[in-house]
């Protein structure tokens, strides 16, 4: 079996309506669908939600839940802020500063641009303190060959070490021509 794509990935949100304006205003995602149950159709559980689609670009859908009985949202206090994070993808630096720009000009905390060889990209926390990316790639032909030919050397080092390998090291050291 091959999938043919991610159909949507979900998260949940503090408020619908204000994330799906908020993703409008700053990432500029169309809203494209709405769907509200009293009832979990999948559990049948009793429990009310408002699940919102936005148009993340490329036939990617990024989608919310706002979950009025449930507990107050959370993050995953084992694992560092940095760690889980959705990263999209833009066509230009240009576009990527802009954004960054509006975003900051509204009081967002931006982070970067980071330069990670391959990809610049900035950081920055939606209203439902999920944290985002926006990336730009500016890898060579060259490196993502060079870095698909070491990929599983890496893997298995790590495996068994569980300390960073040295293959890609020309990603911080400039190595690579």
């Amino acid at each position: 079996m091959k999938l043919s794509k991610i159909h949507h990935v979900a998260y949940r949100c503090k408020d619908a309506k204000q994330t799906v304006q908020w993703y409008q205003k700053y990432l500029e995602m169309e809203f494209v669908l709405a769907i509200a149950e009293n009832e979990v159709p999948s559990t049948k559980a009793p429990d009310p939600y408002m699940h919102v689609f936005l148009d993340a670009g490329g036939g990617n859908i990024l989608a919310f839940f706002e979950l009025p009985n449930s507990p107050e949202m959370s993050r995953d206090m084992n694992t560092p802020n940095w760690v889980q994070h959705l990263a999209l993808e833009v066509e230009t630096l240009e576009t990527l500063l802009n954004v960054k720009e509006r975003l900051e000009r509204d009081g967002i905390e931006v982070v970067g641009p980071t330069n990670h060889t391959i990809f610049k990209s900035i950081y920055f926390f939606d209203p439902n303190g999920h944290r985002l990316e926006l990336a730009v790639n500016t890898g060579t032909p060259k490196m993502m060959q060079e870095l698909d030919r070491v990929k599983w050397d890496m893997l298995n080092e790590w495996s068994q070490t569980k300390r960073a390998p040295d293959h890609a090291r020309w990603m911080h050291d400039g190595s690579l021509q």
